[in-house]
């Protein structure tokens, strides 16, 4: 059976964890959005050029490219037995092209679609993301609040340095959150009419929320 899980939630709210958790786990392809653009940019592709010229200006890349880069990350073959889609959809308009791409790429009918909503409350994603850090070398991801780091400013996993997103302050943080919620948000009922989503307390701490992850995947699965 071929498994598509789709991740949405605000910033901060955990998903980039949990989803590289589950990709081990199913050993199903890890699909972060901003990363594929990124790969696209570096590769010099048509799309991937397209896209460079708004994220220059710090524009949001056109809804077309966009989906071409990610049907074209859904036909490669680690894909075939499904996928992992995190930070895609992000409003209504791209979660009608994501399914006008997977009509036409899954000509398997033996599959199963579920959504994952990570809901928790918005001070405390603040907080996370404030506190976060991210190794520059492995890509390690820390909350130097709430955990007990020898050093806060060295990953230890490779020994690299800790870094801070420039759109992890507070100011920023809700700026997105705002963004998050005239866009984003909409898609809960969305997938909740479908009767696909599946919603995750995501305040609890990472095994638990991982916990509660698995057992929402095999319930009618």
């Amino acid at each position: 059976m071929k498994r598509e899980f789709i991740f949405i939630g605000p910033p901060g709210s955990g998903k980039g964890t949990q989803t590289k958790m589950l990709s081990k786990e199913y050993n199903l392809p890890h699909i972060d959005t901003g990363s594929l653009l990124r790969e696209a940019v570096a590769a010099g592709s048509e799309e991937g050029k397209l896209a460079n010229k708004y994220m220059e200006k710090g524009q949001l890349v056109p809804i077309d490219v966009v989906s071409k880069i990610i049907k074209n990350r859904l036909l490669k073959d680690d894909c075939q037995q499904g996928f992992i889609l995190d930070g895609y959809p992000r409003s209504l308009e791209q979660a009608n092209a994501l399914d006008e791409i997977l009509k036409e790429i899954d000509r398997d009918t033996n599959k199963t679609l579920k959504v994952f909503y990570f809901n928790v409350d918005q001070e405390k994603l603040i907080d996370r993301l404030v506190n976060r850090r991210s190794c520059s070398k492995c890509g390690a991801i820390y909350n130097i609040k709430t955990m007990k780091l020898t050093d806060p400013t060295k990953c230890e996993k490779c020994g690299g340095k800790l870094t801070q997103r420039e759109d992890d302050t507070e100011e920023i943080a809700k700026k997105r959150f705002k963004t998050y919620f005239e866009e984003t948000a909409p898609l809960i009922e969305f997938y909740n009419k479908r009767g696909v989503l599946r919603e995750i307390n995501a305040s609890q701490d990472i095994k638990t929320i991982y916990e509660n992850l698995l057992g929402a995947i095999n319930v009618n699965s």
